[in-house]
């Protein structure tokens, strides 16, 4: 029988869990949504969007998953050296502080922060934020991954 976990809720729990617990440890002010939020006041992070592989390896009561969580941490306005350095010291202790907790998505799952990609020219495409008028702003952001597995 194929183990049954509510994982791509969980890894969207994690990727919030993480960054809250990330924020009180550091004291780092970092406004946290679990998913998109309605208006934007940096720096802010949320979950933007959730991809999953699921493979049957050998037998279909055997099910592998791995559920990626794209979190974008937006840091300031675009071209700001301020928010170049708020997020390179962001990533670094980020990092470690993922690899301190890989069970954040459950006792029988791991998770890993597996990617980093900088967005200097990111501009929110749901809606113009902090805008009633004028152009969306461009701000600096970081796509960050987190990768969870589970398995049984």
């Amino acid at each position: 029988m194929v183990t049954r976990i509510a994982f791509q809720a969980a890894m969207r729990a994690a990727a919030v869990s993480l960054l809250e617990d990330f924020k009180a440890a550091s004291g780092t002010k970092l406004q946290i949504y679990p998913g998109r939020p309605s208006s934007l006041f940096p720096p802010a992070a949320f979950v933007d969007r959730l991809s999953e592989q699921s493979v049957y390896p050998g037998s279909v009561t055997w099910r592998q998953r791995t559920v990626r969580a794209e979190v974008l941490v937006v840091f300031g306005l675009f071209d700001s050296a301020a928010a170049v350095s708020q997020k390179d010291e962001f990533v670094d202790e980020f990092m470690d502080f993922v690899t301190d907790d890989v069970h954040a998505a459950g006792a029988n799952t791991t998770i890993a922060l597996v990617a980093v990609d900088d967005e200097p020219a990111w501009s929110p495409d749901w809606r113009p934020a902090n805008v009633t008028n004028g152009p969306t702003p461009t701000y600096y952001a970081t796509r960050l991954t987190l990768e969870g597995f589970a398995g049984g």
